[in-house]
């Protein structure tokens, strides 16, 4: 998003956030996860609200451990459902725990989340967005834009004239290698 390039820039949540992460490619299939559930529970809200409770959220998420998310029971559920400190929205947490599942298989299956989304790699917004509603749950167009884009997949992060553009150019994205 191009006015992110403007408004991030020492602001103490957004500015980190877009000058180390968003649109560096990602390799660790817990940090993968975290995106997408970050991006799922960012629906309907602002990526500000998101930030400032992503310290929770990791917390209440073990991690984002895939494999601890993905064996949450109903307490589980019911103990995130009554965290004050992340989103507690039923359908975004129900998302969360059954996608933790979702990697697993996929890990399983392709040896990691990572390898799956290479396997997969390039795709226009069209196609990924169709692949990950028949493989996930929660995941629209535009929570799938920003996942991919945050993790490299997709273009667009920063424009060409922000300083981190030729930062997240160096570590060589998916997008940029297509």
């Amino acid at each position: 998003m191009a006015d992110y390039c403007d408004l991030a820039p020492g602001h103490p949540y957004h500015g980190p956030y877009h000058d180390r992460e968003y649109g560096f490619p990602v390799a660790d299939d817990d940090t993968l996860f975290e995106r997408l559930v970050l991006e799922i529970n960012q629906a309907g809200l602002s990526w500000l609200t998101v930030l400032k409770k992503r310290e929770a959220f990791q917390t209440a998420f073990d991690g984002f451990q895939v494999a601890r998310v993905a064996a949450y029971d109903a307490a589980e559920r019911e103990r995130l459902l009554g965290d004050a400190g992340i989103i507690r929205n039923r359908r975004k947490v129900d998302a969360a725990i059954h996608n933790a599942g979702v990697v697993q298989a996929l890990q399983a299956e392709h040896g990691s989340f990572k390898a799956w989304l290479d396997a997969h790699h390039p795709r226009s917004l069209a196609e990924w967005t169709r692949l990950f509603r028949r493989t996930f749950r929660f995941t629209g167009p535009e929570i799938v834009n920003e996942f991919l884009m945050s993790t490299g997949y997709l273009p667009g992060a920063h424009r060409e004239d922000c300083p981190v553009h030729a930062r997240a150019l160096a570590h060589r994205p998916p997008w940029a290698a297509a």
